[in-house]
């Protein structure tokens, strides 16, 4: 089928369209913390780190479909214009200073204009602020281990639990943190390498044994956000959720005061029945 200047056009600007509403669409409508069936999309951002990672996203694509555009447009005006039939004298033009400059200065400005983003991401990824509240997390096989060394050193385990939802990522005791408060988390891991990671925040360190590493989140609303290990550490790698629940102010204290009674005469859970529970 032939197709005039004008119908070509018009097709291209449809894909863009398209792609610009794939890219910059809504957020997912999915509950906030946790993937959705056949999502696509990035999670809801709660932190601002992750609203930076979503925007940053959403730069990518963009350019990339512009890109995708402009080369399928190349290659269809080369099948059209320049075939033996539609041009039987073939050119003998081999040099052209302005298209030799133009594809190499270019991509130049188009790196430039993803660098600078990028740094600053992760500068702010990697630039710890004064923290509220620190908080360690230590992973182990299969689990993960929380202590609060700014509120009364009290430390428990939070294992998968099996009877709770959503399935393979609710577990018996959240990570409890207040909303809108920054929090340092330092992870590093009993046995193997383990990785803390939730989407939503937008955060995702290695819990390495013998190293202490650091990141931190700021997350901006109240409810349930939920991760797994992101790294290959055995058997049950697939069943060590992470979950974390952000509250107000008042009920983190509340919680505080009673987490300092509950888990100082209960002693963490042994490896044993950690590793009984996550059959």
């Amino acid at each position: 089928m032939k197709m005039s200047k004008g119908q070509l056009s018009a097709w291209l600007l449809g894909l863009a369209v398209a792609g610009m509403t794939l890219v910059w669409g809504g957020s997912a409508s999915a509950e906030s913390g946790q993937p959705a069936p056949w999502e696509y999309k990035l999670q809801e951002a709660a932190t601002p780190v992750m609203e930076n990672i979503t925007w940053f996203h959403g730069l990518l694509l963009t350019i990339i479909t512009i890109i995708t555009l402009f080369v399928l447009a190349l290659l269809i005006a080369v099948v059209v214009k320049f075939n033996a039939r539609a041009n039987p004298v073939p050119s003998q033009t081999t040099h052209n200073t302005l298209i030799e400059v133009a594809w190499t200065l270019i991509p130049v400005l188009i790196l430039v204009m993803i660098a600078v983003p990028s740094f600053r991401l992760l500068f702010l990824e990697l630039d710890v602020p004064n923290a509220d509240l620190t908080i360690k997390a230590t992973g182990k096989q299969w689990y993960w281990s929380y202590a609060y060394p700014d509120n009364g050193k009290f430390e428990f385990d939070s294992l998968m639990a099996q009877d709770k939802k959503p399935r393979l990522l609710a577990v018996d005791n959240e990570m409890v943190v207040p909303v809108n408060k920054v929090v340092r988390v330092q992870t590093t891991g009993a046995d193997v390498i383990h990785s803390w990671a939730i989407p939503s925040f937008g955060v995702k360190i290695d819990a390495i044994p013998g190293r202490l590493n650091e990141t931190w989140f700021k997350a901006t609303k109240v409810g349930m956000y939920y991760g797994q290990c992101s790294e290959l550490c055995g058997k049950d790698h697939a069943y060590m959720p992470i979950a974390v629940r952000v509250v107000s102010d008042q009920e983190f204290t509340a919680w505080v005061e009673d987490a300092k009674k509950k888990y100082a005469s209960a002693p963490t859970s042994s490896y044993a029945s950690a590793a009984g529970l996550s059959q």
